[in-house]
């Protein structure tokens, strides 16, 4: 396991599979996310060559996050900014810069969450949740339109939705005694069939 001055050992073998060595397990991108998010410090490195690769598979999990539906964190004018540095003479002062960046971010992310909090209230998140309701239920109503045997709850009163629960019900007693009597005559055939 790793120490504060050791980091996690991770092989990667030319069949592109990553060796966590410190469980002697395979381990997977999204294993390593995992182990970055819980703050776990690991080196990647190739098993034939024993070169250092981390920061290339460090890279390889953020582009397969980004690559996931609603997981972008890196805007498109970011990074076409950042491609642009590659090779300019700023470039030796952008990373300094984007890890004193990161590390303010980290550093306050509690203010951040208060000041978000304070912005939108305590009950932030519920207000997100209302609103997608809401928008569930706009979305509901649309369809309706376009359905002609649905007809939505929001558009009927108590009063017409208690008259047809009633009706319901009045109509379900006709049926279940309707039913009873079709049964009543099948069994009385089913006698003179059977005394033939």
């Amino acid at each position: 396991m790793a120490t504060k001055d050791q980091p996690i050992v991770i092989k990667k073998y030319a069949n592109r599979r990553l060796y966590h060595t410190g469980t002697s397990t395979y381990v997977t991108l999204e294993d390593l996310a995992v182990m970055v998010k819980r703050g776990d410090e690991f080196a990647v490195f190739d098993a034939k060559s024993g070169e250092d690769i981390t920061r290339s598979v460090l890279a390889q999990i953020i582009f397969d996050q980004e690559g996931k539906e609603g997981q972008n964190l890196l805007p498109i004018n970011f990074l076409r900014q950042l491609i642009s540095y590659y090779g300019d003479s700023m470039q030796a002062f952008v990373p300094t810069y984007l890890e004193n960046s990161i590390k303010m971010l980290t550093e306050n992310q509690s203010k951040f969450r208060d000041q978000f909090a304070n912005a939108f209230g305590k009950d932030a998140f519920g207000m997100m949740e209302d609103l997608g309701q809401k928008n569930m239920e706009m979305f509901r109503e649309a369809f309706s339109m376009f359905s002609p045997f649905t007809k939505m709850a929001s558009t009927t009163t108590t009063a017409d939705t208690e008259k047809a629960a009633s009706a319901a019900e009045a109509s379900s007693v006709d049926d279940l005694a309707t039913l009873k009597q079709q049964i009543a005559e099948m069994q009385k055939k089913l006698d003179r069939l059977g005394s033939d």
